[in-house]
């Protein structure tokens, strides 16, 4: 199979060979190559402007980001391509989980942009985000069929990625019958998740080696987990051997499902929920006088673009700032953003910032990012996404 060609301007092949796999549609030749004549997935060989192949690419003419390179070789990427950029996704998750709770495939850092697999055991959570990995969507669920043998796989295409793609939205179960919840075990602890009518895949992985800090400064303390969804924080608090645990979350069924995982890992009677947005709730709690030693603050991301980084970083200062005003003196502010567009030094300062508003001195006790099963790639910011800061804040 011949492939069609995918030409590039005079010196835009820098961030390819660089290891960069995006092609923005303003770096196209487009009198060589209009990106009209492509349908939306068809692989392409992307040729430097001197006529230099590069590497197989999918494309999407619909798209900012026009084209996403799938290999450094010049024949279709096909299904014994995809099997082995799953081997060796697999070779890591084995080698660094004991459960086979993980993020199986995390797009571009695994060579396979588009893609998002989760693993609860034998059930498999699938999210298509490309066109062009829509397009290879037969040879990715044979492949991982072949490979895990899977009792279930669910595709939760209902991501807002995908409309910027042209794409659909839908959830389906493409093998086997998916069950409602899926049972996955992180950091030793138990947990139950909603898998057709949870959030994004059911869980959220990324956050696994922040909340094992919980695990050395909990025991004996009133922990307080703001935008809790099913209790990752919280419940984990309470396997560690926090006296009391609050999980606030605006989601009714997250709660529900937060009360089963703490009745799973016996901590029902240390465990509470406040239902309800987070502001309100926290303001709430200061009137009616509460205060707690250990205060999980991650939020969805407020940033979810570039135009939206003002109102979203004076959003994540209220309410760290709201937070560290509930918090006995010398507690710790555990603080998230999975905001993409802001970077670490910022989530930093708005740490700084709100402890200096109310008077008290923050202590940055550590740092964090997302676990290995999202692996970063070194010439793509973007897939490091997730920030966490550790901090103790004290009187000043």
């Amino acid at each position: 199979m011949t492939l069609a060609t995918l030409r590039l301007n005079k010196n835009e092949e820098r961030r390819l060979r660089g290891g960069h796999l995006w092609i923005y549609s303003n770096e196209v030749d487009k009198q060589a190559s209009p990106l009209k004549s492509f349908e939306p997935g068809q692989q392409v060989l992307v040729e430097s402007s001197q006529g230099k192949p590069l590497g197989v690419a999918y494309v999407n003419p619909q798209s900012l980001i026009c084209a996403r390179l799938l290999s450094q070789g010049q024949t279709p990427f096909a299904q014994r391509d995809i099997e082995q950029r799953l081997q060796q996704a697999l070779a890591l998750r084995e080698q660094l989980f004991e459960h086979p709770c993980y993020r199986l495939v995390y797009g571009e850092s695994d060579l396979l942009p588009g893609l998002v697999v989760d693993r609860f055991g034998d059930h498999l959570s699938v999210q298509f985000n490309t066109a062009g990995m829509e397009a290879l969507r037969e040879p990715v669920l044979a492949a991982l069929e072949k490979l895990l043998a899977p009792a279930s796989i669910l595709l939760r295409n209902d991501a807002s990625v995908r409309q910027l793609e042209g794409l659909p939205s839908e959830v389906e179960c493409v093998l086997g019958q998916s069950p409602e919840d899926v049972e996955l075990v992180e950091n030793g602890v138990r947990f139950v998740a909603p898998l057709a009518s949870g959030q994004k895949t059911g869980w959220f992985y990324d956050q696994r080696p922040n909340r094992a800090w919980l695990r050395d400064i909990v025991k004996g303390k009133r922990v307080l987990d703001v935008f809790s969804y099913v209790g990752s924080f919280g419940v984990q608090a309470g396997a560690f051997g926090a006296s009391e645990v609050w999980c606030n979350d605006a989601s009714e069924l997250a709660l529900e499902k937060a009360h089963e995982n703490a009745a799973l890992n016996g901590i029902s009677d240390r465990f509470n929920t406040l239902h309800g947005d987070a502001f309100a709730a926290l303001r709430q709690l200061k009137e009616d006088g509460q205060r707690f030693d250990v205060i999980v603050v991650d939020p969805p991301a407020f940033i979810k673009r570039k135009k939206d980084q003002k109102e979203g970083i004076q959003a994540y200062r209220r309410i760290n700032e709201l937070a560290m005003r509930l918090l006995e003196p010398g507690g710790y502010l555990l603080s998230g953003s999975c905001s993409m567009h802001m970077p670490r030094e910022e989530l930093l300062d708005i740490v700084r910032a709100a402890s200096r508003h109310i008077d008290r001195h923050a202590q940055i006790l550590a740092e964090g990012m997302q676990g290995a099963d999202h692996p970063v790639h070194p010439a793509i910011p973007e897939t490091r996404y997730l920030k966490a800061v550790l901090s103790r804040i004290c009187r000043a």
